[in-house]
């Protein structure tokens, strides 16, 4: 059974449609038990990093998601899922996150002549392969809501990279962990797609 673990914050009602949609079944829970007996574990969430990492520890779940991640069960974290699992946080000041992935969590620079927060489809570009993005193209376009980036300390985790005035970092693997900036539940057949394939990694691994 995949988890999804609800926080207060994100489109967890969404995210649970799609992947029922591709025919995998999927809980919302705060239940510490539940996610640490999960199949396969998902951080979904959209607003500001330091109000998500508050909730995290309010409800007892950072050391949770660690425990989920050392136990190498697969987990997805999906738009500011992604976000909370680097080092920090330069939004608001600086704000520790889950620190499992070495990095910094960066604003996209004022000067580039774009809208932020970078809103609508835009392309990914493939660094790497990985069977998270089985039946998914160099050049697939996927959804974006978001004012920040993702700047790993190591390049080998970066499996996407999508352009928006600069070039940033827009998925990435590390063992056991998929994250993703965008919102494969708001991107069509190819989003979906993606949601099926973490779910096929959770199926070969039960």
């Amino acid at each position: 059974m995949i988890k999804i673990i609800d926080y207060g914050m994100g489109n967890l009602k969404n995210v649970q449609k799609a992947f029922e949609m591709v025919g995998y079944q999927a809980e919302i829970t705060q239940d510490k038990v539940e996610i640490l007996a999960a199949d396969g574990v998902v951080l979904p969430g959209v607003g500001a990093f330091k109000d998500a990492m508050e909730n995290l520890e309010q409800l007892e779940l950072t050391e949770v998601i660690k425990e989920v991640i050392e136990q190498k069960k697969p987990f997805l974290g999906i738009c500011l899922g992604l976000q909370l699992l680097f080092t920090a946080s330069e939004e608001f000041g600086v704000t520790e996150g889950l620190d499992i992935i070495p990095g910094r969590v960066k604003r996209f620079p004022q000067d580039l002549g774009l809208k932020i927060p970078h809103i609508g489809w835009n392309q990914l570009d493939l660094q790497q392969e990985t069977e998270l993005y089985d039946c998914i193209e160099d050049g697939e376009y996927q959804y974006f809501v978001h004012s920040y980036y993702v700047e790993p300390d190591d390049e080998a985790v970066i499996v996407t990279t999508t352009d928006y005035g600069i070039e940033f970092v827009s998925s990435i693997v590390q063992g056991n962990i998929y994250a993703v900036q965008f919102h494969p539940e708001k991107s069509s057949h190819k989003g979906l797609q993606l949601l099926k394939n973490f779910g096929k990694i959770v199926e070969s691994k039960g």
